[in-house]
């Protein structure tokens, strides 16, 4: 007789847990003889959440749980989503074999706690990141550390982060399977590609966001893709990413400048009283997954503190440079896809407008890496915790 399928808790919180969890939870369903899968949504940021979600019908949400309230504190918002996921794992009817968690939120690591005080093992995709700081960036480094402790099988995106595992005396239980990221780039890349009713609704979405892709092709006019939302670059730090980015459109006025702003105050405020109403400097809304797939892989280069942008640019061959002081994804910075810039009007300044202006050093950077994997990670996690006793 086989043994009854085991149940998988998957909790999501924000979109780059939904993009990155979405083939996870694809590849488990696919393997019904061996998991029962439930998704429970806590969301952290609902509108951003909920366009990812969009883009990913696999993830099928079973538990949906809203969880921000305006002006909460990290505090309140981690407290509460502690609660509700106390609450989705003694739901009548489903007792959890295991409860996976990604990355380095303030809801993962409040799932992997709530988990943790109910005996459900915890696997913990994405694991092993480091900066060694805990106040860059805050509150993840912290966060990340903590599931660590807490986990029961560690899958880790890289051989790096995996050393980083070991150095902190976590040796057992720890696999190397790739970034989950890529899997999801990948597929989300190739549907485009293959959908020509597809290509013309994101074209269309990003037109309504505040920049029209076809006319920059039309007129050959190369833009530069930025996002910026880190905690701790809130005030002078998000200044003088803004000086840098005014220095350089005027430095570069047959450039476009495109800045896909985050729904944060703390970033909206300043972002548009620095920027808007100038003429190659773009604000748009924030985009749907798969149109900003579209951007990334039109772009020249990106300028950017996201870590999943550190992840995906380089699959698509685009320079990065990262607007913080360190980063938990060495890898890009040793292979030559990315550089360090911080948050230093000059620096970002003249980083850019090398990369825009020395052709030879362009070519460097952007060559396509499959340094975060190549679109197997799910399929591997999947096979990994189907080989699990108990």
């Amino acid at each position: 007789m086989s043994a009854a399928p085991r149940r998988i808790a998957v909790f999501i919180g924000t979109r780059p847990e939904a993009v990155k969890l979405a083939p996870v939870v694809s590849a488990l369903r696919a393997r019904a003889d061996d998991f029962e899968v439930r998704v429970c949504l806590l969301a952290q940021h609902r509108q951003i959440l909920d366009q990812t979600l969009k883009w990913f019908p696999e993830l099928d949400i079973d538990i949906d749980s809203p969880l921000m309230q305006p002006d909460q504190s990290l505090v309140q918002s981690t407290s509460a989503a502690l609660v509700q996921a106390d609450a989705l794992l003694n739901t009548d009817g489903f007792d959890a074999d295991w409860a996976i968690v990604q990355g380095d939120t303030n809801t993962a690591a409040a799932c992997a706690l709530a988990a943790f005080y109910n005996s459900v093992p915890v696997a913990h995709v994405e694991a092993g990141l480091r900066t060694e700081s805990l106040k860059a960036p805050f509150p993840e480094e912290a966060n990340r550390r903590i599931i660590s402790q807490l986990a029961s099988i560690h899958f880790c995106p890289t051989q790096c982060a995996a050393e980083n595992l070991a150095r902190a005396g976590i040796d057992e239980q720890v696999n190397v399977v790739g970034n989950t990221v890529i899997d999801a780039l990948l597929e989300v890349r190739a549907r485009i590609a293959g959908d020509a009713a597809l290509r013309t609704a994101v074209n269309a979405d990003i037109a309504r966001a505040g920049y029209s892709l076809e006319q920059s092709r039309e007129a050959v006019r190369p833009f530069v893709l930025i996002t910026g939302h880190r905690r701790e670059s809130f005030g002078a730090g998000l200044d003088r990413v803004c000086s840098g980015i005014v220095r350089l459109a005027e430095a570069h006025p047959g450039v476009d400048w495109v800045y896909a702003v985050h729904l944060n105050p703390n970033v909206r405020q300043v972002v548009h009283g620095r920027l808007s109403g100038r003429r190659n400097i773009y604000l748009l809304e924030p985009l749907e997954y798969g149109p900003f797939v579209e951007m990334m892989g039109s772009c020249r280069l990106i300028l950017t503190d996201s870590g999943g942008i550190q992840e995906e640019a380089p699959a698509l061959g685009k320079p990065v440079l990262v607007m913080r002081q360190s980063t938990e994804r060495p890898e890009a910075v040793e292979a030559g896809a990315a550089r360090l810039v911080g948050t230093d009007a000059d620096a970002i300044f003249k980083a850019a407008s090398e990369l825009l202006s020395d052709e030879a050093v362009y070519r460097q950077m952007a060559q396509p890496r499959e340094i975060f994997g190549d679109g197997s990670a799910a399929r591997r996690i999947a096979e990994i915790l189907a080989a699990q006793q108990g």
